[in-house]
């Protein structure tokens, strides 16, 4: 396991820094449905021009894809505490490879090495 090369005081940095920012991603998606709650208020049985309605959909679409976004990545980020608690951080769920410690430093929520995640960028691009 990449246990033995990553330190008690590392891991627990990384789950310190997992952990603000899974609270982060929380915050954010509590903004955007709290905007998203105000806007379908304020449009609610009042007479709207369309550039009114061309504004409201435009940020209903920016909230939903923050949404959707932050939805994405709290699973992953909640993924990775889930692997320090196994006892499998730093290690892929893909391969089974380590993950560099630099990369875990840069990106503390990764489950996949580097090389996994640019083929799986790939191939969703591909899939478009």
């Amino acid at each position: 396991m990449n246990d033995s090369v990553l330190s008690k005081s590392f891991l627990d940095a990384q789950r310190e820094r997992l952990l603000t920012l899974r609270k982060q991603l929380i915050s954010s998606a509590d903004a955007a449905g709290d905007e998203e709650g105000l806007l379908q208020q304020t449009a609610g049985g009042e007479p709207q021009d369309s550039g009114d309605d061309a504004e409201r959909f435009a940020l209903q679409d920016r909230d939903e894809s923050i949404l959707g976004h932050n939805e994405d990545r709290l699973a992953i980020v909640d993924r990775a505490l889930e692997k320090l608690d196994e006892g499998t951080y730093g290690v892929s769920d893909g391969n089974g490879e380590s993950i560099s410690k630099a990369r875990l430093e840069a990106i503390p929520e990764t489950i996949y090495t580097l090389e996994e995640m640019e083929a799986r960028e790939r191939a969703e691009r591909n899939a478009r």
